[in-house]
């Protein structure tokens, strides 16, 4: 009890001192990192795909676009005739199947990262401006997303690749206009939440122009929500230049993609089914691990709020 008759409850010095021993958020945040082993895996795996898709011109074996059509066809080296010459074989061209891999991982990550950067800034300017502005500026671009929600994304990207012809720039520039709805959902929720805050009201008073307290204010809180949507959209984009690929209408041949490797290799699945297995397999692990760690991100932001 003090002087003026209010009630100060007593710390113990050992709860006081596991107040003043906390460890630093960012050291909490990496602790939940390691902890979490599905993020753990993911991380692991794209580690791996990644540096190889950086390190691709020191160690890939062979050309990925020299063809040599007496060397086509030649199985692995699990295979009774293959050899450590053609550690994955080669196509139908005779072209190396582990260095075509290896810079047609790059060809994917390029793609997923790029188009979702484009995405990104799209949806989260959009959103941003309709959860602060609200009113009118709000109506017009829940109109806008709903025209965009109503167009299925696979189909208005096949229309405009086989008007616009298929080529890693037009496939980058499709999906980075048409995957910006996500960004734009969780960014507008996220700003609507923002507006009515403490902080956001002391600078208004403070003579902040809405310019001043969209970037400086409110984005900085919005990479927590906005880093889990682009992981798993990273995983979408690369899936749907896989599938445009396959169909023709993506990335065109010599240069090397992983749907294109597997429309390359579906003629041949039921004598080379390696062909068609090797760039599956690694489409599957490659969008496993982008999901795995865009989970993992989204459960250790949520334990990270709610302590």
């Amino acid at each position: 009890m003090d002087s003026d008759g209010l009630h100060i409850p007593e710390v113990s010095p050992f709860e006081s001192e596991r107040l003043f021993d906390q460890p630093p958020a960012w050291r909490r945040l990496i602790t939940r990192v390691l902890r979490h082993r599905g993020m753990m895996i993911g991380l692991a795996i794209l580690g791996i795909i990644v540096l190889a898709a950086i390190l691709a011109p020191v160690i890939s074996p062979h050309d990925p676009y020299a063809q040599e059509l007496s060397r086509r066809l030649t199985p692995p080296i699990w295979h009774e005739n293959g050899g450590w010459t053609y550690i994955l074989g080669t196509d139908k061209l005779g072209q190396d199947y582990l260095s075509r891999l290896l810079f047609g991982a790059r060809v994917s990550l390029v793609i997923g990262v790029v188009s979702i950067m484009i995405s990104g800034t799209i949806g989260v300017a959009l959103g941003v401006l309709a959860g602060y502005l609200g009113g009118r500026v709000d109506a017009v671009i829940n109109y806008f997303l709903t025209v965009r929600l109503s167009m299925p994304v696979i189909l208005v990207a096949l229309a405009s690749a086989s008007v616009l012809g298929g080529s890693v720039k037009v496939v980058i520039l499709l999906l980075g206009f048409l995957l910006w709805d996500r960004f734009l959902i969780v960014s507008r929720a996220v700003t609507r939440q923002l507006r009515e805050a403490e902080f956001i009201a002391a600078a208004r008073s403070l003579g902040a122009s809405p310019l001043f307290i969209m970037l400086r204010e409110i984005l900085p809180n919005l990479l927590g929500p906005l880093m889990v949507v682009a992981t798993l959209e990273i995983a979408h984009a690369i899936l749907l230049e896989a599938t445009l690929s396959f169909l023709g209408l993506g990335v065109q041949p010599p240069m090397p993609s992983w749907g294109l490797m597997v429309a390359e290799g579906k003629a041949y699945m039921f004598f080379q089914p390696w062909i068609i297995l090797i760039p599956g397999v690694m489409l599957v692990l490659l969008v496993l691990a982008i999901n795995l760690v865009g989970d993992g991100l989204r459960d250790v932001t949520a334990l990270d709020g709610r302590n």
